[in-house]
């Protein structure tokens, strides 16, 4: 699952659960969002092998359909991590991650390779600041970037308008 919580009295900090990781699950700093993955699959995937890959949820209906032989009847931002799985071919990445969390006045992030944008309070300021962090130097989140690197900042700023989908849903949607 994506993080330790406070669900039901658990006290993460008891165990130190997300370890150097910022943040709890529904946050969208790595100790909310960062999850290892393990598989198995004798005689396909090697016994004992690891990857850095970085992959997301939405990837494993791609993978899924892949190892089945299925072609997707929809359209999906999902890229299989089977040649990952087999340490063969070439891995496709994506160019960047985003998410979003609409509960506790809303959340959005997005990673494109070392880098990590995170705005909170969006559903009160849409504008909100857009804090960045380096996660190959601080993968605890703890150093704002965000004034040394403008250009970055409006550079994630902007892949995350681009990304933001209005939802039927109207729960789903933050104020314009």
């Amino acid at each position: 699952d994506n993080g330790p919580h406070r669900e039901g009295g658990h006290n993460p900090d008891y165990w130190n659960s997300n370890g150097i990781f910022r943040g709890i699950k529904r946050d969208l700093y790595d100790g909310g969002t960062r999850v290892p993955m393990i598989a198995t699959w004798p005689g396909t995937i090697e016994a004992g092998s690891e990857s850095d890959h970085i992959s997301a949820f939405w990837d494993f209906f791609s993978t899924a359909a892949e190892i089945s032989g299925r072609k997707l009847d929809t359209k999906t931002d999902g890229i299989s991590y089977l040649p990952t799985l087999m340490g063969k071919g070439k891995q496709r990445e994506h160019e960047y991650l985003y998410w979003e969390f609409h509960a506790r006045k809303g959340r959005v992030a997005i990673r494109k390779g070392d880098w990590k944008g995170v705005r909170y309070d969006v559903a009160k300021n849409p504008d909100s600041t857009l804090e960045l962090y380096n996660l190959k130097d601080d993968p605890g989140e703890s150093n704002n970037l965000a004034a040394q690197h403008p250009e970055l900042v409006a550079e994630l700023d902007n892949l995350i308008r681009q990304s933001r989908v209005e939802s039927p849903n109207p729960r789903f949607n933050f104020p314009k």
